[in-house]
């Protein structure tokens, strides 16, 4: 093993795993200053804050296999005591600048056609020619630029980054090409030296991915992705085990409460966590039974597949899908919809990543700065018994890790602390799905 550094390096990071994934990775073990993916060599660098951060690090995933949506990753000390700038701008492969680039996009989730590759490239400079293709690497696009250097600064810019958010991603490297052929005008190809070039009988696209031209947004502007998208983003090309993606019913079934301790705030607070709520109806003639009604079919999968047989307060949850299609709005139905503590407004895919069956393991965050383990404790304890908490700090926010003695003690303090105040700040509430925290103090 090299010599301790404050430089992670992480080896086998596909395509699939984002910035994101890294961090949640790393972050309970300290303060992470800079993040560099290599995407053309499946790496990454990673330097906390101090050499103490990263050997707990190590330390821990050495009996750990740490594992990223079902890939094995592999950490060592990196041979950089320090991230340097040059060693930001080292993802390129070291081929020779040409003003032609081939491009493969991974995570295709929307049709790419020239229109769209050329709102992405032309800001780097004139766009002379591009053609598009499917090859067994994926979909991929030669672009040709009048001059070598807008070749070059584009890559330099645009490697690595998404099209869309969260998906559609650029791998981006130089052709060995010296002129481009274009043949037709068309969503395929085009030269845009010549306009006079026939557009030929246009086919049936073989691009994948879901939805077709009326969900194009402006490419350059980078924006929103839809919930396809951030599905397929944060599952890569697979579905977790017993998920069908199919089911279009986005209304589930909630038996077995405990209807002295329930209320509608407390199920969304728990449903919440495998998408956004429209509404939620607890029924009068039968109270230990409500309905929930989720954003979508597939936010009800997840919440059918996570919840069926949770513990809370006491009781078993059944939960199935209803067969009513929606709920409808009355006198005793909550209205949950422009909620604004509804989780998947933003960072869609990020949440849909982090869906799992309740653990015994808390994440709070949007904590005050000044917040001690003491008040957290003090503000949780009256849930169960917690055995270890860890305070962190995330890009200069302040986290924290309760590790609780069961799965149902966490979930009843998920259910009645989200979104409640804590120092003046509201306090945000999840699962985590890590099994033990290093350096943890210990309140047993």
């Amino acid at each position: 093993m090299a010599e301790p550094s404050k430089v992670v390096h992480v080896r086998n990071v596909g395509h699939e795993i984002s910035e994101d994934d890294l961090l949640q990775l790393f972050q309970p073990f300290g303060v992470i200053t800079k993040l560099v993916m290599l995407r053309a060599k499946n790496q990454a660098l990673l330097q906390m804050q101090d050499v103490l951060s990263a050997v707990n690090a190590l330390q821990f995933y050495t009996n750990v296999q740490p594992s990223i949506r079902g890939r094995n990753v592999y950490i060592q000390f990196s041979s950089h005591q320090e991230l340097t700038t040059m060693d930001q701008n080292t993802q390129g492969r070291g081929d020779e600048p040409n003003r032609i680039l081939l491009v493969t996009i991974h995570h295709m989730l929307y049709p790419i056609t020239v229109e769209v590759l050329h709102q992405v490239f032309s800001p780097h400079g004139f766009v002379e020619k591009i053609v598009t293709f499917q090859k067994s690497a994926g979909f991929q696009a030669l672009i040709q630029y009048q001059l070598r250097q807008s070749a070059i600064s584009s890559r330099n810019s645009l490697q690595g980054r998404n099209i869309y958010d969260g998906c559609c991603q650029l791998d981006i490297q130089f052709s060995n090409l010296d002129e481009l052929q274009v043949n037709y005008n068309n969503e395929r190809s085009r030269d845009f030296t010549n306009s006079s070039l026939p557009s030929e009988q246009k086919g049936i696209s073989s691009q994948p991915g879901y939805g077709d031209g009326d969900m194009y947004a402006h490419a350059a502007g980078f924006p929103q992705m839809g919930n396809a998208a951030a599905i397929a983003a944060a599952f890569g090309n697979g579905l977790p085990p017993g998920i069908t993606g199919t089911n279009d019913r986005c209304t589930v079934l909630v038996s077995n409460l405990n209807s002295d301790r329930i209320d509608e705030d407390k199920l969304f607070n728990l449903f919440s966590l495998y998408g956004n709520i429209v509404r939620i109806k607890l029924l009068r003639n039968k109270p230990d039974h409500a309905l929930v009604q989720m954003g979508d079919g597939f936010q009800a999968e997840l919440a059918v597949h996570f919840l069926r047989g949770a513990m809370l307060f006491g009781k078993r949850l059944e939960v199935n899908f209803s067969k009513h299609p929606n709920i409808t709005t009355g006198a005793d139905t909550h209205e949950y919809s422009n909620s604004n503590l509804n989780r998947f407004n933003r960072n869609a895919a990020k949440n849909y990543r982090y869906c799992c069956s309740p653990t015994k393991m808390i994440h709070i965050s949007t904590l005050p700065q000044d917040a001690t383990e003491e008040e957290i404790v003090t503000h949780l304890n009256e849930h169960g018994t917690i055995v270890s908490t860890k305070l962190f700090e995330m890009n200069g926010k302040k986290q924290a890790l309760i590790l609780f003695e069961n799965e149902e003690q966490a979930t009843e303090s998920l259910v009645c602390k989200h979104a409640t105040s804590l120092g003046g700040a509201t306090i945000r509430i999840s699962f985590s799905q890590l099994q033990t925290i290093r350096g943890a103090h210990s309140t047993v």
